[in-house]
C-alpha cells in the first residue's frame, strides 16, 4: 500500500505541465494535512517535477531528461535573474533553445530569433512585440516595463515577458553560468542511471524458506537478494554467507541481514562505490524515501560506470578538471608528474592551495597504482604538509612512490619539488576496488 507521500507525488506527476499548485489545493484534493502536502511538494521540487517562483507560485514543470539538462525553462530564468513576470505566465514551463541579445537594429535582430528563443533587450517596445510574434519570449533588462498590448499578446501566445533590474551583460553572464553548471551536472553519474530496476530484480519474501533461497541461488549464482514485505518495503538482504549451514526449513526472515546499507536513485555512483568498498559489500539496494525497493546496483555495475565515465568528454569543467589539465607525465625513472601553478590553484595568499595539491596527488597516485595493478582505487586517508609555500607560476614536480601494496590497500608516498627543492610531502592510503 502506498504512503500519503507517494500518493501526493503521483498526483503531482499527473497534473498538466504549466498548471499551478498550492499546499491548500493538494491537501483538499487528497484529504491530507497541510504539513503532509507541503513536505510532498518540497520533495516534488527536489525531483524537478515543480518549480516555485517568487511572486508567481508553484507550477508543474516538465521533468528534464538527462540528455536535455542543459536547457533552461523560463521558470528557471526568473529565479536566476530575480525577474518579475509581466505577461505569459502560462508558458513558464517551456524550455528555451537559445538566448539572443538585442544589441542591433530590429531587422538584423530578427534574423537570429526563432520559436523557443529568449530575446534579452532593454526598453525597445517594438522589439518586444516582434519577438513574441516570432515565437520567442522576452527578457526586459534595466527594470523597464512592457506595454499593455505586449502583455496581452504574451498571455494569448503563452510566451513569458519577464522584467529584471539587471543590465543586459550581467543577465547574459548569469544565464551562461547556469547553463554551464547544468552541463557539469549532466556528466555526474547517478545511481538511477545504472540501477537494475525492480521489474528485473529477483526478490525474496520474509515468508520464504532457506530452501527456496538455495534453489534460486543455484539457478542465478547472484551474490545476494533483497528481501521485501508484501507492501514492497525493503526489510533485509540475504546472501550465501547468511544461509550457509542453516536448515532448509528456516525462514529467510530469521537468517537475513536486517541492518542494511542502502542508497537512493539520486546518490552519485562514486559515493555508492565508496560505500561498497568501505563496507566490503557487492550489492546495494536502491530505495525510495519511504523505504520501498526501487532496484539494485552491483559492484560490477559501478565499475563499468566509472570506467565508461572516464572515456567520456567532460562538457562542463569543474575545478578538478581545470587542475588536472595542468598535469604532464614525465617519463622516468622515477615516473613523475609536472604541473604549473595557475591562478585557479591558489589560495587567498597567492600560493598553491591544499585543495588543488590534494587533487593533483590523488590523480598522480591513481596513475602510479594502475601501472602495477588493475582496477579502480579510492583514497581512504591522507597526510599532507607544506615545507615551503609554492608561489603562483611555479613549476612543480611530484614523485609518487608505492611503499606497500596488498590485495585491498596501497600506501603511496609523495615528494613534491620546485626547482629541485623539496617543498611538500604526503602519504596517501588507497583502497582497491576490484571485480
Amino acid at each position: 500500500m502506498s504512503t500519503k507521500h507517494e500518493l501526493i507525488l503521483r498526483y503531482i506527476e499527473g497534473l498538466a505541465v504549466g498548471e499551478k499548485i498550492s499546499v491548500r489545493q493538494v491537501a483538499k484534493a487528497l484529504s491530507v494535512s497541510d504539513g503532509t502536502a507541503y513536505r510532498a511538494i518540497k520533495e516534488a521540487e527536489n525531483q524537478k517535477l515543480v518549480n516555485t517562483i517568487e511572486r508567481v507560485g508553484t507550477i508543474r514543470i516538465e521533468k528534464k531528461k538527462k540528455e536535455n539538462i542543459e536547457r533552461l525553462t523560463y521558470a528557471e530564468v526568473i529565479n536566476i535573474v530575480d525577474g518579475l513576470v509581466l505577461g505569459g505566465r502560462g508558458g513558464l514551463h517551456k524550455t528555451l533553445t537559445k538566448f539572443v541579445i538585442g544589441a542591433m537594429q530590429l531587422d538584423d535582430m530578427m534574423r537570429y530569433i526563432d520559436a523557443g528563443s529568449l530575446l534579452i533587450v532593454g526598453n525597445r517596445l517594438k522589439a518586444h512585440e516582434t519577438a513574441l510574434l516570432a515565437g520567442a519570449a522576452v527578457l526586459v533588462t534595466g527594470g523597464f516595463d512592457a506595454t499593455d498590448e505586449v502583455k496581452k499578446l504574451a498571455d494569448e501566445l503563452e510566451l513569458p515577458v519577464i522584467s529584471t533590474s539587471y543590465d543586459t551583460f550581467t543577465v547574459a553572464t548569469m544565464l551562461n553560468r547556469a547553463i554551464y553548471d547544468q552541463l557539469i551536472e549532466k556528466e555526474i553519474l547517478l545511481v538511477e542511471d545504472i540501477l537494475t530496476p525492480l521489474s528485473e530484480t529477483i526478490t525474496l519474501s520474509t515468508k520464504d524458506q532457506v530452501a527456496h533461497f538455495n534453489e534460486v541461488n543455484a539457478q542465478t549464482a547472484h551474490s545476494g537478494y533483497p528481501v521485501i514485505e508484501k507492501s514492497g518495503k525493503l526489510v533485509g538482504i540475504i546472501t550465501s554467507r547468511d544461509a550457509v549451514g542453516k536448515s532448509d526449513t528456516e525462514l529467510i526472515s530469521k537468517v537475513m541481514t536486517q541492518r542494511l546499507i542502502t542508497v537512493t536513485g539520486k546518490t552519485s555512483v562514486a559515493s555508492a562505490g565508496h560505500s561498497m568498498i568501505w563496507e566490503g559489500i557487492d550489492l546495494l539496494p536502491v530505495v525510495t524515501d519511504s523505504g520501498a525497493l526501487e532496484g539494485i546496483i552491483s559492484r560490477q555495475d559501478v565499475l563499468k560506470a566509472l570506467q565508461s565515465a572516464q572515456r567520456q568528454p567532460q562538457q562542463g569543467e569543474t575545478i578538478d578538471d581545470i587542475v588536472k589539465k595542468q598535469m604532464k607525465v614525465v617519463e622516468g625513472p622515477p615516473q613523475s608528474i609536472e604541473f604549473t601553478v595557475i591562478p585557479q590553484m591558489t589560495n587567498q595568499f597567492g600560493s598553491l592551495s591544499y585543495g588543488a595539491l590534494t587533487t593533483l596527488l590523488t590523480e598522480a597516485g591513481n596513475r602510479v597504482i594502475k601501472t602495477h595493478k588493475r582496477g579502480e582505487s579510492v583514497p581512504e586517508n591522507m597526510t599532507l604538509y607544506f615545507i615551503k609555500h609554492v608561489q603562483l607560476g611555479s613549476i612543480v614536480t611530484v614523485e609518487p612512490r608505492i611503499l606497500h601494496m596488498s590485495r585491498r590497500f596501497v600506501k603511496v608516498d609523495f615528494d613534491i619539488f620546485t626547482e629541485g627543492e623539496l617543498v611538500a610531502k604526503a602519504m596517501f592510503m588507497y583502497q582497491m576496488f576490484e571485480r
